[in-house]
């Protein structure tokens, strides 16, 4: 293609976006020091509407209500918007989802619940490749319960298949820990398939959704998922730091064991007695006062994403993949920059992780450009769109500029 032609393709996709008016919801989509912001999959735009809900929260319940607005509200709403992601975002009924806490805490205390309910059986699994803290955290509950850790190996393009779960799943499986989307390549697993294959197996199945809730429609109640994790800063554009959120299937409520019980995960948490009588339901997995303030944000993005529908959101991400693979292709296939997340559309969430040896050095530059992207090593670009608040145009620069560094490096 030419300068030209891919120009007017970006435009032209542009004008027939459906959800393009959105864009201008969100705080910075004009600012002219950030040409392309393709890093949303690591930390979503704010929307301008947050601006005027944090100064209502800190003017008229923090500062107008004090303590009084936890009786009044704050008590109730990590159970309440808890069930709006699950309706929203989850596929999910209510009763099943709560926000408290990071996600690192809420993996641990849902892997270590799932390892309680199956006492007899000693081995986890987990794929190689997924993030850092769901690993590391594997590892440190089967050290300390003496349990062993197989691995689903995967390809570098890809993650967790039917395949490779299944020949790591065996009769002393008491846990498999997957992300649905792989936080490199962008694969989907194949939910519904790899949960009945782990439930066959006697085995419980722990989904990470952190890359998938709010750009890749999920349907846990359906799938009979038991347990699944995410952050909600984003795709849902909760903020920096912001809670996550746990969902345990209600099957599993009654009998749930989760390992740091706290004053408001009980029973009566103002009784203030002498032992731990866990609450009904989910709240069992709130341990401390909930992160009301970091709450704020989430809520805005979850008033957006119920409005325009979930399925809307992913049909455009589908197109903004498709449209970066395209661009890629076109100005560094010759190159030798490699697509390394899988090539269907269907195949992948929201973004895309292309590779060259030249990548590794190049962040710094990009971002001090105002193209962002973010590194994965050894020498992989991540390019992440948010379906709402990222436009083909800003994609084609984002590519663009990254293309040309590219030759600018092999000419020096």
């Amino acid at each position: 293609m030419t300068p030209d032609s891919r120009l007017a393709l970006a435009r032209s996709l542009d004008a027939e976006d459906p959800l393009a008016s959105r864009r201008s919801l969100f705080e910075g989509h004009d600012d002219d020091a950030v040409a392309a912001y393709l890093d949303g999959n690591s930390l979503g735009r704010p929307l301008k509407a947050t601006s005027a809900r944090l100064t209502e929260f800190v003017r008229d319940q923090w500062g107008g209500r004090l303590i009084r607005a936890w009786d009044e509200d704050w008590l109730q709403l990590p159970q309440r918007v808890g069930d709006r992601i699950g309706r929203i975002a989850l596929g999910a009924a209510p009763g099943q989802c709560v926000v408290a806490d990071s996600t690192s805490v809420l993996l641990y205390k849902v892997i270590r619940a799932a390892c309680a309910a199956r006492p007899d059986r000693t081995e986890i699994v987990i794929e190689r490749d997924n993030f850092p803290t769901d690993r590391f955290i594997v590892e440190a509950i089967a050290a300390d319960r003496g349990l062993t850790v197989r691995w689903v190996e995967v390809a570098p393009d890809a993650g967790p298949t039917l395949e490779g779960v299944s020949k790591a799943l065996g009769p002393d499986t008491a846990v498999v820990v997957l992300s649905h989307v792989a936080y490199r390549s962008a694969h989907i697993a194949d939910m519904e398939a790899i949960t009945r294959l782990t439930h066959d197996a006697g085995a419980l199945i722990v989904w990470d959704l952190s890359h998938s809730v709010g750009s890749v429609p999920v349907r846990l109640d359906e799938c009979e998922a038991d347990f699944a994790v995410g952050c909600s800063y984003k795709y849902l554009n909760g903020g920096p730091g912001a809670p996550a959120w746990a969902y345990v299937a209600a099957r599993h409520l009654a009998d749930l064991s989760q390992p740091i019980p706290g004053w408001l995960g009980s029973a009566d948490p103002f009784g203030m007695g002498t032992g731990y009588q866990p609450a009904d339901g989910i709240r069992r997995m709130v341990s401390g006062t909930p992160p009301i303030l970091g709450m704020q944000a989430l809520q805005d993005m979850l008033d957006l994403l119920e409005e325009v529908g979930i399925e809307a959101v992913r049909a455009k991400s589908l197109k903004l993949t498709s449209f970066a693979v395209t661009i890629v292709e076109d100005l560094m296939g010759a190159d030798g920059v490699q697509i390394a997340s899988p090539r269907a559309p269907e195949e992948r969430g929201s973004h895309i992780t292309i590779d060259h040896p030249a990548f590794s050095g190049m962040i710094s530059e990009l971002w001090r450009d105002g193209i962002i992207p973010d590194f994965r090593n050894p020498h992989g670009l991540r390019l992440g769109f948010s379906p709402l608040s990222t436009s083909f145009e800003e994609t084609l620069v984002g590519i663009g500029s990254i293309a040309d560094r590219l030759r600018s490096r092999g000419l020096d």
